[in-house]
């Protein structure tokens, strides 16, 4: 081979390497690694009220119960919607993989059809339960994935934070989740993300999180209210409101808890 070929090839990955690394914010990095890293409890469980609000003030209410356990460095959930009676015994399981390289699992039970549903990874964009929520909002995010910029320090409801810019490295995570960029905003006193604000592919809408209340429970920071507004510009087409009531950690959950048998058994 052309020995001028290689030292080309040779200088235009090292620039390329150069490019895609400075592309990421050691600074910001360093924050997201104690976001990612901070304790957010074991055993959990609690109520959830979901308030859908569509454009119009419309609103429905669920009722729903939450059991979470961490299995090394895995944490799994399942949920059980209690009310009303078009979604009562509607189940959702999902393994949250410490490991990057594995895709996390989620399976929706849906009791009107004595079904259960595994969610591909080009379903996971798509609205959980008609929320404002995606299937990929309800697992972490592999740092990984993403590049990390930091933009500047603000205040949310008297606390400083860090903003943080957050964008995919690869079309793929761009499909699965549903979002091109994001901005997180990082409390520097306890690193929990207080507020996010979503870009979302393929529309000209954005998606705005919002933790309107943060208490400690058992020592764990833990949000017990929640919002996500889906907007197009300054009109919002929906909201979803969740309120965590009866929240408690350090339960003692069995392991067959977690299971699809479990999941279509429901509560």
């Amino acid at each position: 081979m052309n020995r001028l070929f290689i030292l080309i090839t040779l200088l235009f990955s090292l620039t390329v390497s150069v490019a895609i690394a400075g592309a990421d914010d050691p600074e910001a990095r360093a924050i997201m690694e104690k976001v990612d890293a901070r304790f957010d409890g074991d055993n959990g469980t609690s109520n959830m009220e979901m308030t859908l609000i569509d454009k119009r003030g419309k609103t429905r209410v669920r009722k729903i119960t939450t059991f979470m356990k961490d299995f090394g460095e895995d944490t799994y959930r399942i949920l059980f919607f209690k009310s009303p009676a078009d979604v009562k015994d509607t189940g959702f399981l999902t393994y949250d993989y410490d490991d990057n390289e594995k895709d996390d699992d989620q399976w929706l039970y849906l009791p009107a059809l004595r079904k259960t549903k595994r969610i591909a990874t080009s379903d996971k964009s798509g609205s959980f339960m008609g929320s404002d929520f995606n299937y990929s909002d309800m697992t972490s995010k592999d740092l990984e994935d993403y590049d990390f910029k930091l933009l500047k320090e603000g205040e949310v409801r008297g606390a400083k934070v860090w903003l943080i810019e957050s964008t995919p490295r690869s079309r793929d995570v761009i499909d699965e989740t549903g979002y091109t960029k994001s901005v997180i905003f990082v409390r520097q006193d306890n690193y929990f993300v207080v507020r996010l604000v979503h870009w979302v592919h393929g529309g000209n809408r954005l998606k705005y999180l919002d933790v309107v209340k943060l208490e400690q429970i058992d020592g764990v920071w833990t949000g017990l209210e929640v919002t996500m507004t889906t907007k197009q510009g300054k009109k919002t087409l929906h909201k979803t409101v969740l309120k965590y009531s009866g929240v408690k950690y350090n339960q003692n959950h069995d392991d067959n808890m977690f299971t699809i048998r479990r999941l279509e058994k429901g509560l």
